[in-house]
Order: structure tokens, then C-alpha cells, then sequence
């Protein structure tokens, strides 16, 4: 196996070049999520009334909370695949594409037969006005039945990824945003269809993906998948054990981060809408440097548990110093682009006088975002590939501890400046808490 060492020129050695080629198309994924966005909204905001937007921001919202539950179908199969991949162990890169297609399967019919109740709660929890409440509940009735697909997605693009291969999964995601643009538009435009054209949009987009991830499946593994079709590997009890282990570890985790994220929009919330609408745009600032760093994460992912799989230790060693070195670059430059351009992009958000004067005293914490950051981000790709996912829950809980006690202490005495403090502590946290806990246990295979 090629080690990724060349002292000659070490921004373009083999292991970079390794990063790169996954990092890449993984960022390109990213991208295009929030690019949809902007299109639906665009799509609903002339059809004439404010309640379609509002519908559609709430509906996709509702989706994006659960789906984000059930993350662990992805990082849970990336990491065991690419484990799986450094050992050459096929049979076992078949069985994890098998178990983690059924539970998604699984996991989406249930979903199905439970989204009535799922629907109310969701609703009581979000509570939209009146008029928006309606065309909610057709967006939501629509797009629930996408559920299955999705989830099933989520389990192709990890295996995808623990496969060294994240071009698919970006061909998945480019192919998906096209299909759900397109159908989006005639059905709107062409059919005179409302809100329900944008959900049949977005159903339509579900099930293209899924029968994409299919194809390029059968296409570019049919002979793998067709020579370990009858191996019982799937069967294996502590294989088994391992995958309900790890995507429980995930699992609780998520529920950690997702009670943060809601936490800060709601204390943001409450302080007005002023502050409101300055941390959502300021969010953005976040949310940008998180889908560069993600795809880095994602090479983490694939090749940690590639090295970690096959014991290759130097190898290892390097993809996670070069990880850190090309985190390191990315907090230089975002954080420089930020000072620069922090606020004249800001400004292309919003035209509102009050949100953009108000923006100047709390936009210098976006700044310091990358360099909070970067760590948990890098450690996030590592842990995870590695199947470290109790690290990954006890450093995530613990820096949710730290969040809301640093709400509790400091919001009241600091008002929004507490709660981004609390924020960054947050950020820090989990990444020092993984530090601490890959320095106790891989001392000698890393430092």
C-alpha cells in the first residue's frame, strides 16, 4: 500500500493529493444544498403570497430536523466501509451496504406509518401562524413519502464514502438538485400548481436520487456486489453488534448538536427580531466555513478508517497531520476573508438598516468561528472513520454542558455576546475534548 510521504514538496505529496480528491467533490455536494434552497425560495416567493414561503421554510425545516436524526446512516456505514476497505475485507463492505440500506428502508416505512403523529408534533414544536399552517400540511404530506429514498441515500453516499469514492455521491447530489429545480418549475409554472408543485418537486427529486445512487451502484460495483451475494458476513453477531453500537453512539450525539442549534436560534429569539436576524445571517458566515470543512471531514472519514482498517499507522499518521494542516489553512483564510468581506456580504443578505447597524457589534465573532472550530470539524472526519463514536458522543455532551451553562452564566450579564461566547466554547470544546482523548489513547500513533 503506498504511504502518503514526499518531503520533496509537501502541499502536493501523495497524501494531499489523496485529501483533495475526496475533499473536493464532497465540498461541491455541500454546496449545492443551499443553492437548492435559494431556488425554492425563489420558486414560492413569486407565486404572490407570503404564507407559501413561509410554508415551504417551515416544511423543509420539519425534514431537515428529522433527516439530521438519522445521520448516523451515513457516518455510521462511511466509517465501517472504509475500515472494511483498508482490510480488503469486500464480503464485509457488502454486508455493511446491505445492513444499512435495510435499516434505512426500515426506519423510512416506519416514518411513513407514524407521520401523522410526527406531523402534529412537529408542528406543535415549530408553530407557524395560521396561514401558514395549511400549506404546511400539504407540503409535509407530499414530501413525507419521500422518507424511505432518503434515508436509503443517506446509507449509499456513507457507503460511498467509506468506498473512497465521494465523485458518486457529488453526481447523486448535482443530479438530484437538477431533477428537483426543473420538476419544481413546470409543475409551478407549467401545471399552475402551488405549493404542492414545489413538495412534488422535491418527492419527484427523492426517488431520481435513490434510482442515480442505483445505477452508478450497479455500474461501478456489480461485480463486487455479485461475487459476495451469498456471503453471510451480514449475519455475523458482532458485526452486527458493532453497527447498532456505532450508530448508537451517533445517534445520541446528533441529539446533542441538534439541541444546541435549536437552543441558540430560540435564545437568539427571544432578545428580538433585530438580534434574531443578525445571528441567522451571522450563521451564515458559520454555516460556510462548516461545508468547506465538511468535505475535508469527509476525507477523514474515508481515508482514516482506510489506514485504521489496514493498520497502516504511518499512513494513518499522515492523512490526520495533513488534515490538520489543511484545516489550518482554511482558518487563515476564511478568517481573513471574513475581516475583509465580512460585513459587505452581509449587506447583500439584507438591506435593513437596523439588522445591518446592529450586525457591525457581533459580526468580529464570526471571525473567530474557523479557529474554534477547525479541531472539531477535523476530529469529527477522524472519529468517525475509526468508529470512535463514544469519543465523539462524550466530547459532544460534555461541550453541550459547557453551552448551556455558559447561557446560563453569561447571557444574562453579556446579552448576545454571552451566547456566542457560549457558542465558541462549544466549538472548542469538542474539539479539545477529542484531542485529549486521541492523545490518551494514540499517543504513540500520532503525536
Amino acid at each position: 500500500m503506498q504511504k502518503p510521504h514526499n518531503k520533496k514538496n509537501p502541499m502536493l505529496n501523495p497524501c494531499d493529493r489523496q485529501i483533495l480528491r475526496l475533499a473536493l467533490p464532497a465540498i461541491v455536494t455541500n454546496i449545492t444544498v443551499p443553492l437548492l434552497g435559494l431556488v425554492d425560495t425563489a420558486i414560492v416567493g413569486h407565486m404572490g403570497s407570503a404564507s407559501y414561503i413561509g410554508a415551504v421554510a417551515v416544511g423543509s425545516m420539519i425534514f431537515n430536523l428529522l433527516y439530521w436524526l438519522f445521520g448516523f446512516l451515513r457516518m455510521g456505514t462511511s466509517g465501517m466501509t472504509a475500515q472494511a476497505f483498508g482490510r480488503r475485507d469486500l464480503a464485509e463492505a457488502t454486508a455493511l451496504l446491505r445492513r444499512s440500506v435495510g435499516v434505512a428502508l426500515s426506519v423510512g416505512l416506519l416514518i411513513l406509518l407514524l407521520q401523522w403523529p410526527l406531523r402534529e408534533l412537529m408542528l406543535w414544536f415549530v408553530s407557524p401562524t395560521e396561514d401558514v399552517r395549511p400549506w404546511t400540511v400539504t407540503y409535509y404530506n407530499i414530501v413525507v413519502w419521500g422518507a424511505p429514498a432518503m434515508l436509503a441515500l443517506y446509507a449509499v453516499s456513507g457507503w460511498f464514502v467509506g468506498m473512497q469514492n465521494t465523485r458518486m455521491t457529488m453526481v447523486v447530489s448535482i443530479t438530484q438538485n437538477v431533477v428537483n429545480i426543473v420538476a419544481s418549475v413546470v409543475l409551478v409554472y407549467g401545471l399552475d400548481m402551488q405549493v404542492e408543485g414545489v413538495a412534488m418537486g422535491t418527492l419527484t427529486a427523492q426517488y431520481v436520487g435513490l434510482l442515480t445512487a442505483i445505477v452508478l451502484l450497479w455500474r461501478g460495483y456489480r461485480g463486487m456486489l455479485a461475487a459476495t451475494a451469498t456471503d453471510r458476513a451480514d449475519k455475523q453477531s458482532p458485526g452486527s453488534l458493532s453497527f447498532l453500537r456505532v450508530n448508537r453512539d451517533i445517534f445520541l450525539r446528533t441529539l446533542c448538536l441538534v439541541a444546541v442549534n435549536l437552543y441558540f436560534t430560540a435564545v437568539g429569539a427571544r432578545q428580538g427580531a433585530v438580534i434574531l436576524a443578525v445571528n441567522t445571517l451571522l450563521m451564515q458566515l458559520y454555516l460556510l466555513f462548516s461545508y468547506i470543512m465538511d468535505g475535508f471531514a469527509f476525507a477523514g472519514e474515508a481515508l482514516g478508517g482506510r489506514y485504521w482498517g489496514a493498520k497502516d499507522w504511518t499512513a494513518y499518521r499522515a492523512v490526520v497531520r495533513r488534515l490538520f494542516g489543511w484545516g489550518l489553512l482554511m482558518v487563515v483564510l476564511f478568517s481573513s476573508v471574513y475581516i475583509v468581506g465580512g460585513m459587505p456580504f452581509l449587506r447583500l443578505l439584507t438591506d435593513e438598516p437596523s439588522v445591518v447597524e446592529a450586525s457591525k457589534g457581533y459580526v468580529w465573532w464570526a471571525y473567530l468561528v474557523p479557529a474554534a472550530g477547525v479541531a472539531a470539524f477535523v476530529w469529527d472526519g477522524i472519529f468517525i472513520g475509526t468508529t470512535q463514536t463514544r469519543g465523539m458522543l462524550t466530547s459532544s455532551f460534555v461541550a453541550a454542558v459547557v453551552f448551556f451553562a455558559g447561557i446560563t452564566l453569561l447571557q444574562g450579564p453579556l446579552g448576545n455576546h454571552g451566547l456566542w461566547l457560549s457558542m465558541l466554547l462549544y466549538l472548542v470544546m469538542r474539539g479539545l475534548i477529542q484531542t485529549v482523548i486521541t492523545y490518551t489513547n494514540q499517543r504513540h500513533t500520532i503525536f
